[in-house]
């Protein structure tokens, strides 16, 4: 999640570099063949690009109205893990109250650490790309690789978890899903040791419910892509739009320096210093609007403005580990290069 205010143009660059350099050649281009080689039958009138443009627009914001409301799904669905985490540690820490406090505090600390682990384990599963996954530029996969959230082997499962259970658990294909079964086995062989009774199990049990509930969705909008008659189409029609925008252009900017107050030396030049930029600049503002949808299909990619899981699974474990009474905490996640992940 990007958390600057407003956005750097060294991160937009980094996503749009190599859409501005073929915008830049392709006009020079169009315009090379209009006016040096006198091909002036390439030109057309303007009147049937503002149709496709409109279209393309309504197109473009309703893909992008939708692509934010699975950004807006997954970041819902952490805020509920962070509170039903809460819940959890709360409900051991109270339940798991005996005579011996070196017990209580060995079973709470082993139910609460493997919980740290299961977020962990869930953030690092949601991050692993698709088939279907944004492919990034150059710039943008060399920064969220150096920053390595894909990589699997920082769930830290192993921190907090014994090195039997994670042997057990470390080859799975989902690891968190056998987090939370052992997590359950745990609280049903404390209502066997009679340390809990049968209303807190099923208390405990009701919150390890909710947590599959929680993965299921974040699954959910994992392994859904984003339906391709929208993503892909809106990508070909965007793209028509903006190749055939400096041939209507062509025209517009023509007639403009063709007053007779601007000599007759100076027209071909000023016809090359309005029309490219201003054909560039329309051209990027389309594609790049088309592209920030395409950014928000998958909320945890791991991304520029994804959902900060990173950071919410160290904000848990904070809060968690403090329930605990632990007093070497870890810090709150920093954000790299203005990117909170």
């Amino acid at each position: 999640m990007y958390i600057k205010r407003n956005m750097s143009w060294k991160l937009i660059f980094r996503y749009t570099w190599k859409n501005i350099l073929f915008f830049v050649l392709y006009c020079l281009l169009i315009f090379f063949i209009y006016e040096i080689l006198g091909f002036y039958f390439i030109g057309f009138p303007f009147q049937p690009l503002t149709v496709i443009g409109i279209a393309v627009s309504f197109y473009v914001g309703f893909k992008n109205s939708q692509s934010y409301d699975r950004f807006w799904e997954g970041r819902k669905i952490w805020g509920s893990v962070v509170n039903y985490s809460r819940t959890w540690a709360i409900r051991v820490i109270s339940f798991v109250d005996t005579d011996d406090e070196a017990f209580n505090q060995r079973v709470r600390t082993e139910m609460v650490h493997r919980h740290v682990a299961w977020i962990n384990a869930l953030r690092v599963q949601l991050r692993q790309p698709r088939s279907w996954s944004l492919e990034h530029g150059f710039f943008a996969k060399r920064l969220f690789d150096s920053h390595a959230e894909r990589n699997m082997s920082r769930t830290g499962a192993h921190n907090f978890i014994s090195q039997v259970e994670y042997e057990n658990i470390r080859d799975r294909p989902n690891i968190a899903t056998h987090l939370v079964k052992n997590q359950a086995n745990s609280v049903t062989q404390l209502r066997k040791d009679n340390v809990i009774d049968a209303f807190q199990e099923m208390q405990l049990q009701a919150v390890l419910e909710e947590f599959y509930n929680l993965q299921g969705m974040c699954e959910r909008i994992k392994n859904t892509p984003f339906p391709r008659q929208y993503a892909y189409m809106s990508k070909i029609f965007t793209w028509i739009f903006v190749l055939l925008l400096p041939l209507g252009l062509l025209n517009i900017f023509e007639e403009h320096v063709q007053s007779d107050t601007i000599h007759e030396g100076l027209k071909n030049p000023l016809l090359f210093l309005q029309m490219i930029p201003f054909a560039v600049l329309i051209m990027w503002i389309f594609t790049t609007m088309e592209m920030v949808g395409d950014s928000s299909e998958d909320p945890f990619d791991g991304r520029a403005n994804d959902v900060p899981m990173t950071a919410l699974c160290r904000t848990i474990e904070i809060d968690l580990r403090d329930m605990l009474n632990e007093k070497q905490l870890p810090k709150p996640i920093e954000p790299k290069d203005d990117i909170l992940y």
